[in-house]
């Protein structure tokens, strides 16, 4: 046995062990990731490059979209790795897998934060015209919502390889076959379009088309880190390449990216985390302003192997890992993350007990974000905006207002005035919260309270709600003086019916 061996394996297995411990993500993290002619194998490689963790940095998805698969096996295979690994929460799935012409996509999910909702097939064109591969739609929606403007349609895609007029013209046609599915949908569902879609500059026909806005059309496709050129071997791009990080080219294209729905960037409800499409930096891959990353690409590889040695976004071991899971002729990763929208937590029913005819009563109404922090992280659930919208009746301050999820809820004072000619019993109001709210925009808060018949507002004295002796001393100082506080009736008098009424009150015990 060679003991020095032993000792270096159960090094390097400590080590491994440590670099795998969970870096979590909050909101909703999409990678999209073309795995090279991916029939099953590459484990190891696999699970450092999703679950290896660097200064923190992990890129630990909920959803993974891939390209280049070629059986059901293989997902079955990716599958066990996604869910095996050492710093895995376990729960994943996979969706439907269809095997189209040539390779193809295929989906997975994290089922404690994604539901899968359903799978369309736009199919490959016959022959040598159009799309060559499928595009897979996988619609999904965020566990905990249910509205369509919680839901995300992806499309997989993996356009024509090359750069000649035809090439560009078969991308062309696959981008069309997007957009007009994407009008089928619901308009209030969110899209987003990943895979590798083999397109050289924004200047091309197919990608144009899918930025385009285009008259009488509900949706369209923008890119988040607003970062249109000619990205092919160009150095000024090179934080956001990701082909090829192992083949003799080098890094030097922008193949594979992640476009999304402009209202990703509206400040309401599903939202992207950054400043949506504000330009990537050129000088940093870290950009402050953007969540996005081609994983792995710290910007010192143009026209060269990924590096290794030295990567200050992912380190030595998951550079070695996505070189190796590239193979020649690979891709990188990206990712983007999301912020999921914020809920509406209020107050259903206060009650104010009893209280005197012709009184005003003071309360105080909670309302705030119930967004799920557990699950989404402190920073993954969006704010929440409202509104009241009060009956006659409820005075209170209408907003707007705001609040962030997992603190306190914001206290709201109100105010509750009753008719002096109310005949007494049961009586309510409502206030409504009006919220941004995507599944329950208007929430009802209902203030009752029981009227007593007969009383007045003649508790004078502390403690507040009881009448007794001290009260009837306030009275009678009050009534003697012609202080206010004596007119019990308000009509500007004090006479027998302020005495009338007190004496009254006193007798009925009203608080």
């Amino acid at each position: 046995m060679n003991r020095g061996n032993g000792c270096l394996a159960f090094t390097a297995g400590v080590m491994l062990s440590a670099m795998m411990a969970q870096a979590s993500v909050d909101g909703l993290r999409v990678v999209t990731w073309n795995i090279s002619n991916y029939a099953g194998g590459r484990q190891v490689d696999l699970t450092t490059s999703i679950y290896g963790v660097f200064e923190g940095r992990s890129m630990d998805p909920d959803v993974l979209v891939v390209q280049e698969f070629i059986s059901q096996s293989a997902v079955d295979t990716m599958l066990g790795i996604l869910n095996n690994a050492q710093a895995s929460p376990g729960d994943w799935a996979a969706a439907p897998f269809v095997n189209g012409p040539d390779t193809d996509g295929a989906m997975f999910y994290r089922t404690s934060k994604v539901e899968f909702l359903g799978l369309t097939i736009l199919p490959a064109d016959p022959g040598t015209t159009g799309a060559p591969r499928d595009v897979q739609r996988y619609d999904i929606g965020l566990v905990g919502y249910a509205a369509p403007a919680s839901q995300i349609a992806i499309y997989n895609s993996h356009m024509k390889a090359g750069s000649s007029s035809s090439d560009q013209a078969r991308r062309l046609i696959e981008a069309q076959k997007i957009r007009t599915n994407a009008e089928t949908l619901d308009l209030d569902v969110n899209i987003m379009l990943v895979g590798d879609f083999n397109i050289q500059s924004s200047n091309q026909a197919a990608y144009q088309h899918l930025i385009a806005t285009i008259a009488n059309y509900g949706k369209q496709f923008a890119d988040p880190i607003g970062t249109p050129g000619s990205w092919n071997n160009n150095f000024a791009f090179r934080f956001v390449h990701t082909q090829d990080p192992i083949g003799a080219g080098g890094m030097d294209d922008r193949h594979d990216q992640i476009l999304v729905d402009p209202s990703f960037g509206d400040g309401v409800g599903l939202e992207y985390r950054g400043a949506f499409g504000v330009p990537y930096s050129t000088t940093t891959w870290d950009d402050p302003n953007h969540s996005y990353r081609s994983w792995g690409n710290d910007g010192t590889s143009f026209d060269l192997a990924l590096r290794t040695v030295g990567n200050t976004m992912v380190g030595e071991a998951i550079a070695i890992a996505l070189r190796n899971v590239a193979t020649s002729g690979g891709h990188l990763p990206v990712f983007a993350d999301f912020i999921v929208p914020g809920k509406i937590f209020a107050d259903t029913v206060i009650d104010l007990g009893s209280i005197p005819v012709g009184s005003v009563v003071q309360g105080t109404l909670n309302v705030g974000n119930g967004g799920n922090v557990a699950l989404w992280g402190p920073t993954g659930v969006g704010s929440i905006n409202y509104v009241f919208d009060a009956d006659p009746g409820i005075v209170l301050a209408a907003g707007p207002f705001a609040d962030e999820a997992g603190g306190t809820l914001n206290e709201h004072e109100f105010a509750f005035e009753l008719a002096v000619d109310h005949p007494g019993g049961p009586v309510s109001a409502e206030v409504r919260v009006i919220s941004d709210d995507v599944d329950q925009p208007v929430v009802t808060i209902v203030i009752q309270a029981n009227v007593l018949a007969g009383c007045s507002p003649a508790d004078l004295a502390l403690p507040f709600g009881v009448i007794d002796f001290f009260d009837a001393m306030v009275f009678l100082q009050a009534f003697s003086s012609n202080d206010p506080l004596a007119d019990l009736n308000d009509d500007g008098e004090f006479n027998f019916f302020d005495a009338q009424l007190f004496l009254q009150a006193f007798a009925e015990g009203c608080p």
